[in-house]
């Protein structure tokens, strides 16, 4: 464990620096030694405030990825390049974190598992969402079967009002779709990882641009250009999984209730049930009365996650760094991220068509 970690950053824009780039500077064992943009001015600042003395700044990834002496790289460009670099740099012999979604299509995110595979590299997604108290607490429940067999979830990302203005987020051929793509997928992913089912077997879908067509529009980024919103402001999907178990997903940036949550999920098994609308909740039943209970996650934690004030983002970062130097499995293993991109595209295609899409067994 005495080895550091040379970690090159490709993407340097609102997630870099939001989330990889901060909870990568905290880790001891781990340092950002070459940053690339297409802004060149945008990995000029990263590196200034992120970067190891000397680090090298590029434009083009391809020439980073000729760095012999990286180990790692974190690629935090929009969707729809998530799979290119992602192969290039898992083919020039570095192990890769890639946030999320995994790509933009089921397609691409195969070609990223394959190429996994073949070559050995370590690959994980950013689903930093399973790395919250709560989550882990969950987790740990679910595992132990405190809840029995999980047979109904709901993955919720719903915002009343909370466009992302800036960025591409808005462009569908650059990110692949809107809400469902970009927060829905966190919440699909939690749920899925809780239950610990990735074997779907059909999705039903609905997706809706209601409400981004409004000028001025009331939102918590400011008024949206409705131009430019070409992507859904609402999706929705229902999926039935192999052993019947049976998931909604409701996702929105724009939705007209008052009643919101992001990255959040409901579970119900035969033995309990719980939800984190209000911290993390636990209902059951106990000699012949209900029971709720909601749980104190602020002293102590899961065993092997406590003693630490570390976040969500941290907690990703370190135990990411730790699968690379132990040569251990990631949390976020890329074969579950990738069900999570078929189920999101399965939800997209059943919107367009009407039908409901069948997986294969």
């Amino acid at each position: 464990m005495s080895k550091t970690l040379k970690i090159g950053i490709i993407g340097c824009g609102g997630i870099a620096n939001g989330k990889h780039m901060p909870s990568l500077k905290k880790q001891k064992q781990a340092e950002m030694v070459a940053f690339c943009d297409i802004i060149p001015e945008r990995a000029e600042q990263a590196a200034a405030d992120f970067g190891a003395e000397g680090a090298k700044v590029y434009t083009d990834f391809r020439e980073l990825l000729k760095d012999g002496g990286l180990d790692v790289i974190h690629v935090c460009t929009p969707n729809d390049s998530h799979a290119e670099i992602t192969i290039a740099s898992l083919e020039a012999g570095k192990h890769v974190m890639c946030e999320k979604p995994m790509a933009k299509t089921a397609a691409q995110a195969k070609d990223m598992l394959d190429a996994a595979k073949r070559t050995g590299m370590k690959l994980t997604i950013g689903y930093q969402n399973r790395f919250r108290n709560d989550s882990l607490y969950l987790k740990e429940m679910c595992e132990n079967g405190e809840l029995g067999d999980v047979y109904f979830g709901k993955a919720l990302a719903v915002r009343r009002r909370a466009v992302p203005t800036w960025g591409v987020f808005l462009d569908e051929e650059k990110q692949g779709g809107g809400p469902l793509i970009d927060i829905g997928t966190h919440a699909l992913d939690l749920t899925l990882w809780l239950m610990d089912n990735y074997k779907p077997k059909s999705v039903m879908g609905s997706t809706f641009h209601k409400l981004g067509g409004r000028e001025n529009a009331a939102n918590a980024f400011g008024p949206w250009d409705p131009k430019e919103f070409k992507v859904e402001d609402s999706a929705f999907g229902f999926i039935t999984m192999s052993n019947g178990a049976t998931i909604v997903l409701e996702s929105s940036w724009a939705l007209n209730v008052v009643e919101t949550g992001e990255a959040k999920t409901i579970l119900a098994g035969t033995e309990g049930g719980a939800d984190m609308k209000d911290g993390l909740r636990i209902n059951g039943e106990k000699m012949s009365r209900l029971y709720e209970t909601k749980v104190d996650l602020s002293a102590g934690g899961v065993a092997f996650y406590s003693g630490s004030s570390e976040n969500e983002a941290d907690r990703e970062a370190r135990l990411w760094i730790e699968a690379v130097l132990e040569d251990k499995e990631p949390v976020v293993k890329p074969e579950q991220a990738y069900v999570v991109t078929q189920v999101l595209e399965a939800i997209y295609e059943s919107a367009k068509t009407g039908k409901a899409v069948y997986f294969e067994d």
